[in-house]
């Protein structure tokens, strides 16, 4: 058995849009396809759940075991990704104790906030990363592995931790190799 969906079978999932040569796992999840869009070269692996308003640019990796939870949006533009195990939430529960959690409850017993996540250009988010709702990782920016992303992250920034703060600049030098 091929490891990846052939384009037929892709076609069939019911995404909003899909470009070329799009690898996905047959092991993948898709939860509200009919919300996703899918640029060129994306590959998304083993294990993956993308749920709800999920966009995917072109040069694109969603590595094992990621989840994608765009009940409010996820974008990730071109040339970004993820490594295995990260999780992206762009919407979270009230865990105050004032309101019920999880999806089986009454929507007037719950309290959902959140707000888009903006993955932008040549970002790329380090293994088991963890990413809150309403927030923007601007462009070349990278997150180191077993990080959490509470707020925007500046750009050409490198940052980790528990929260994820910035120890020190990226170099640009991937701008020359993607133009050559």
């Amino acid at each position: 058995m091929v490891s990846f969906l052939s384009s037929q079978e892709v076609s069939k999932i019911g995404f909003a849009s899909v470009g070329a040569n799009v690898l996905i796992s047959r092991k993948a999840s898709f939860y509200g396809a009919e919300q996703m869009h899918i640029g060129n070269n994306v590959r998304i692996d083993d294990y993956c759940i993308l749920s709800g308003s999920v966009v995917l640019g072109s040069n694109i990796h969603i590595s094992a075991y990621s989840a994608l939870y765009g009940a409010m949006g996820i974008i990730f533009k071109d040339n970004a990704g993820c490594s295995a195990r990260t999780t992206i939430y762009s919407a979270m529960d009230d865990f105050s104790g004032d309101f019920l959690i999880g999806p089986m409850h009454p929507k007037h017993k719950t309290n959902i906030s959140g707000g888009p996540v903006v993955i932008e250009e040549f970002v790329q988010l380090g293994a088991h990363c963890l990413v809150f709702p309403n927030l923007t990782i601007h462009t070349g920016a990278v997150i180191g592995a077993l990080s959490l992303v509470r707020k925007d992250v500046e750009a050409w920034t490198i940052n980790v931790g528990i929260p994820a703060k910035k120890i020190k600049t990226r170099s640009k030098n991937l701008l020359k190799l993607i133009n050559e």
